[in-house]
C-alpha cells in the first residue's frame, strides 16, 4: 500500500487529515483481525523547498520527508493519492511530471489506483480516469469535469469503485473509501470491527449530495434579486413561474430566460433547490415534525418531502436529521 506524499512546507490542515486516513486504516497491524495486514509505504514526490515568505508558509508549517520515493510506487499493490496542492486545483499549477509518470507506470504494472478528494486531479492528469466514473469533493467536481471532460464526474456520491480505479469525495469520505477497501480485501466482518475500533460507522447512508451547499449562485442581474429574495421568504406558498414573472414585471418567457442565464437552472428547478435547502435547515435546527417541515418548505406532504429528499439528497429526511445531529454532537 503506497501513499503519495507531497513534500512541502505549510500543508493545509485538511491535507494532513486526508494523509492521516490511510495511515490510520492501513498503517497499524491488526493481527487479530487479519494476518498479514497491509504493508504501508509513504512515497514522497521529492525534496520540498522552504518558502521564502511568511504567506507561503501559512498552514501547518510542517516539512514532510519520507523514506520512499516515487519509484517505489511501481510494484505496490495499491497506490493512494490523498490530495494535491491547492494551487494545482484552484490555479491550474501543473502537477509534477515525475508524479504523473510514476502513476502511469504503477497502473501499467497492475496497481489498484485510489484517490481521496483532490487526488482525483492527479489520476485524471495521468489519464487514468478517462471514460470512467469518478468523484472528488463537491466543491471541486465542477473544476474536475471542466478540466478533464473525458472523466464522468459524479458529485453526489461519497466514493466510486470502478474496479481497479477508485475515487472518493473530500475529507471523511476518504475514510469511507479506505474502509471499503478493507471490506473488499478482508470482508465485511473485518471492516466492521476496524470501524468499531475507530469509533466510526462502517457504512454511511446516502452520498455527499446531503452536504452540498444549495444556496443560489451569485448573479449580476439586479432586476432578479428582489423577486428571488421575496420567493425565498415565501417558499411555503404555491409559487409559479407566472407569479414570479409578474412580480419581476417581466413576461414569463423573459423571466425564464433571464433566470436561467443568471443561475444556470430553470425557475422550477431553482424553486425546488431553495425548498430543499429550507427543509435541510429546518431538519438541522428544529425538532419540527416532518409533515410540518414539508409545509414550511413548500414541498407539501411528508411523503412528497421524502420523495424529493431520496431523489436529490440521497437519504430520507429522518436519516438526514439523525446524521446532522450526530455530526453536531
Amino acid at each position: 500500500m503506497a501513499v503519495v506524499v507531497t513534500e512541502e512546507i505549510g500543508l493545509p490542515s485538511w491535507d494532513l487529515y486526508e494523509l492521516s486516513i490511510p495511515c490510520t486504516v492501513f498503517g497499524k497491524a491488526q493481527a487479530d483481525l487479519a494476518d498479514p495486514w497491509y504493508e504501508l509505504m509513504l512515497c514522497g514526490t521529492g525534496e520540498g523547498e522552504r518558502p521564502k515568505d511568511a504567506d507561503a508558509a501559512a498552514g501547518t508549517g510542517l516539512v514532510l520527508r519520507t523514506g520512499h520515493g516515487l519509484d517505489d510506487l511501481v510494484g505496490a499493490d495499491t497506490v493512494i493519492v490523498p490530495s494535491v496542492p491547492d494551487a494545482c486545483v484552484e490555479e491550474g499549477k501543473p502537477l509534477p511530471e515525475a508524479l504523473i509518470l510514476a502513476l502511469r507506470r504503477a497502473y501499467d504494472a497492475g496497481a489498484r489506483m485510489v484517490s481521496l478528494c483532490t487526488g482525483a486531479f492527479a489520476l485524471a492528469e495521468a489519464g487514468l480516469l478517462d471514460g470512467r466514473p469518478a468523484t472528488a469533493h463537491w466543491q471541486h467536481t465542477a473544476q474536475l469535469a471542466e478540466r478533464y471532460p473525458k472523466v464522468r464526474v459524479d458529485d453526489s456520491v461519497l466514493y466510486v469503485d470502478d474496479g481497479d480505479v477508485l475515487t472518493s469525495a473530500g475529507l471523511t469520505a476518504g475514510l469511507d473509501l479506505c474502509l471499503h477497501l478493507v471490506r473488499r480485501d478482508f470482508g465485511a466482518h473485518v471492516a466492521n470491527q476496524l470501524a468499531r475500533r475507530m469509533v466510526v460507522p462502517a457504512h454511511r447512508p446516502g452520498g455527499q449530495a446531503q452536504f452540498i451547499d444549495l444556496s443560489v449562485p451569485a448573479t449580476d442581474d439586479d432586476a432578479l434579486a428582489p423577486v428571488l429574495d421575496w420567493a425565498r421568504s415565501h417558499l411555503d406558498r404555491p409559487l409559479t413561474v407566472r407569479d414570479l414573472a409578474l412580480r419581476a414585471a417581466m413576461s414569463p418567457r423573459t423571466f425564464y430566460r433571464r433566470l436561467q442565464a443568471a443561475t444556470g437552472t430553470t425557475p422550477l428547478q431553482w424553486l425546488l433547490t431553495q425548498r430543499l435547502g429550507r427543509a435541510q435547515s429546518l431538519l438541522e435546527s428544529t425538532d419540527l415534525p416532518i409533515e410540518k417541515i414539508g409545509e414550511l418548505s413548500g414541498l407539501g406532504t411528508a411523503n412528497n418531502l421524502r420523495h424529493h429528499f431520496l431523489r436529490h439528497i440521497g437519504v430520507s429526511p429522518s436519516e438526514y436529521r439523525r446524521a446532522w445531529r450526530q455530526t453536531v454532537c
